[in-house]
């Protein structure tokens, strides 16, 4: 008697569908240039490489945590300017920082070096950069990255590459910007600048540089200009802004840095793109018709890089 019917086994080809989530912090400011913090998700759409794409989430940041890095260029007059300005540094975490919020220090001369882990304490950052400055021996605090060897003393793509790639690409949730203060010149890093504009768009990372030229005899040279045009083009393409330490003042600039960081939006989309090739895909976030407020533009990084597919 047949007890059981053995069937043929069917190799099966497996289904594997990938999903790009792309996240995008941006801002959006009126005609005047005021920052508008009032629009949902229906004011706004986005394309991808000019492809509509479905938004699976938003946010205005004032909504979701920030993850904030202080990056401080502490080589030749960065050093001496910075430690001008710790109180203000102080008043400007203390107004930004919520109990949900936190922030981590990095310091770079030769070196970038993690000087404090995440903290949600204005007071303990202050302090710790102040205390690091005092110090005479750097060694003690851990380098981020590579070991390198280095003749040149100052590393600012190594410092942005290691802090977006290292400190903020395992941030699941909020919004992450990084804090630069430094006249924007390099001489001893192993990346480049498009190297520090890639890790800070593919971890959706925005840049706010605060640029202090140690200007003489009143006009920038050579190395002056070329530092201002770096910092002026990774906050762009970032969605971030820049700004002369020597126009307003690092008081004033933080006020502004503030209001951005909590007056803008997150937003994450799944790309229909199946392409995973380390390609540039552009993004362009816009207001859609109707939406409320006149002459309003958007703010955001300009694209991101698709990883490579695994082989």
């Amino acid at each position: 008697m047949l007890l059981g019917l053995l069937l043929p086994c069917v190799a099966q080809t497996p289904f594997r569908v990938d999903v790009q989530l792309v996240n995008v912090g941006f801002s959006v400011r009126d005609a005047g240039g005021k920052l508008v913090s009032n629009l949902t998700l229906d004011d706004f759409e986005v394309l991808e490489d000019g492809v509509p794409q479905r938004i699976a989430f938003f946010a205005r940041s004032m909504e979701v945590p920030l993850n904030l890095g202080l990056v401080v260029d502490i080589s030749g007059s960065q050093g001496a300017f910075v430690k001008q300005h710790h109180k203000d540094l102080k008043t400007f975490l203390t107004e930004v920082l919520t109990e949900r919020d936190r922030a981590f220090l990095l310091c770079f001369a030769a070196h970038p070096r993690l000087v404090t882990e995440y903290s949600p304490s204005a007071k303990f950052l202050a302090d710790a950069l102040e205390g690091f400055q005092g110090t005479g021996n750097k060694a003690d605090y851990p380098i981020l990255g590579e070991h390198e060897i280095r003749t040149g003393g100052t590393s600012f793509y190594d410092a942005i590459y290691h802090s977006a790639r290292q400190m903020l690409s395992n941030v699941e949730r909020g919004r992450k910007a990084l804090i630069i203060f430094s006249d924007g010149e390099d001489n001893a890093s192993a990346h480049h600048m498009m190297d520090a504009i890639e890790a800070a768009q593919t971890n959706n990372v925005q840049l706010f540089c605060v640029r202090y030229t140690d200007v003489r005899n009143g006009r920038l040279n050579a190395r002056n200009k070329y530092g201002t045009s770096v910092m002026e083009r990774i906050a762009r393409e970032t969605g971030g802004a820049d700004y002369d330490a020597r126009e307003k003042g690092l008081a004033q600039n933080f006020k502004e840095i503030g209001e951005q960081l909590r007056s803008s939006y997150e937003m994450g989309y799944h790309s229909t793109n199946p392409v995973s090739d380390d390609s540039f895909h552009k993004i362009l976030i816009r207001v859609k018709p109707g939406a409320p407020g006149a002459g309003l533009t958007v703010r955001s990084k300009t694209g991101y890089y698709s990883p490579a597919a695994e082989r």
